[in-house]
């Protein structure tokens, strides 16, 4: 700004001097008119010698204001133009100057909008963890594994290892937990569970109709790893794990129709867990890696087959049952299942009965031991006789539920 107040300044300068030239010439020039003007004739009757005088001081007038104009015609000194230039607004700003402080506060408004920027991507990856967090699975689907012959050959893997190391007791997987995960979900209220029952159910028809009446075996064989964390036996590639693997991913379908947070982004691989060392925090501290020569003699072992039955839909958080089966919301049933393999659900119907069978028959045993005693004391047969049927009656009803 400065530079382009130098160049236009002097011709400022001079311009403002003529106009204050013109200012006082006029009048100058108007005087002699004016005297004349008042003198009226007297003026051209004066002497000759008045009008040599007037002339002489007119040219004087003259010539001053001559010397006057050509002065200020003169360019501005640098000195004046500083001083002008100090009275005017932003005096110290310059073009190029002002150019930087633009680019500065662009660089400062981008340095800004880059930390804003950085902030919201903290801020957004803060709300992923919290919402990772909040849907971490709880629930999944089950398929049972019930065959003795593959619970009894495991027991065995794992007492062999603990064999080898002890410590890695803390990581096996009871044989009433044993199971093959079909998919995870998370459900966070008794409405989502409700959901994802009635899900489960209708996932029963698909199922049916993928299987079409087929009894599908499922044949474990040989010992695997995920790194060296988990150990698991493989589920022998066939058609029949193809089929699983095709009602796995309808069902998930199904679940996810119904507005349920379920699957994962990886591909499905039905395995069997019998040994994790996530089990235990103390034993992770303890051991880094499971040494997979510790089941080298089982990597190859046939372990049996599971005839595909039941699906459930089991909770990872509630406490498990007594035969250390996760807590169950609800199954669906389907295809044969042979009569020397009970599964766990028909074991507890079963015992309940002959529980409650027990307890009906010391309950009438009782009664009729105490109306025994009364009829004895008041001999009044036809009493006894009626409530020893009453008791009856109710013993068979009871039956009956």
């Amino acid at each position: 700004m400065r530079p382009l107040l130098r160049r236009l300044l002097p011709a400022l300068c001079s311009a403002a001097a003529r106009a204050l030239l013109a200012r006082r010439a006029v009048p100058m020039a108007l005087r002699p008119a004016v005297g004349a003007a008042r003198a009226g004739v007297d003026a051209r009757s004066a002497a000759p010698e008045h009008d040599g005088l007037e002339n002489i001081q007119q040219k004087k007038i003259f010539k001053e204001d001559m010397e006057k104009t050509q002065q200020s015609e003169e360019p501005c000194a640098a000195d004046s133009v500083d001083s002008l230039m100090a009275e005017m607004p932003f005096v110290d700003t310059d073009i190029e100057d002002e150019h930087a402080m633009h680019a500065t506060s662009e660089l400062s408004i981008r340095k800004k909008r880059k930390r804003t920027t950085g902030r919201e991507i903290e801020e957004g990856t803060e709300r992923k963890k919290k919402k990772n967090k909040q849907y971490q699975p709880n629930y999944f689907i089950s398929l049972p594994i019930t065959n003795p012959k593959i619970t009894g050959s495991i027991q065995a893997v794992q007492d062999a290892i603990v064999q080898k190391d002890q410590r890695l007791s803390k990581a096996m997987v009871r044989s009433g937990s044993l199971h093959v995960t079909m998919f995870v979900m998370h459900l966070s209220s008794e409405e989502e569970i409700s959901i994802a029952v009635g899900a489960l159910s209708d996932s029963k028809v698909f199922v049916d109709d993928l299987l079409k009446g087929k009894r599908v075996d499922l044949s474990f064989q040989g010992i695997d790893h995920f790194r060296n964390q988990v150990g698991f036996v493989n589920l022998a590639e066939n058609d029949h794990t193809a089929l699983l693997k095709e009602i796995a991913e309808t069902m998930k379908k199904i679940f996810q129709e119904k507005g349920i947070m379920a699957g994962e982004e990886r591909a499905f691989k039905p395995h069997l867990t019998f040994m994790k060392l996530s089990k235990s925090t103390e034993l992770r501290k303890q051991v880094k890696k499971i040494d997979s020569s510790l089941y080298e003699d089982f990597k190859n072992h046939y372990f049996g087959d599971e005839i595909l039955h039941r699906f459930d839909l089991c909770s990872m958080l509630k406490k498990k049952q007594p035969n250390g089966y996760y807590y169950c919301e609800s199954s669906i049933v389907f295809g044969e299942k042979q009569a020397a393999e009970p599964d766990d659900a028909e074991l507890v119907s079963l015992s309940k009965r002959l529980v409650e069978n027990a307890v009906l028959k010391a309950v009438q045993q009782y009664l009729e031991e105490t109306q025994n005693k009364s009829r004895q004391s008041d001999g009044s047969p036809a009493k006894t006789e009626e409530a020893a049927s009453g008791s009856k009656n109710e013993s068979d009803n009871d039956n009956s539920k």
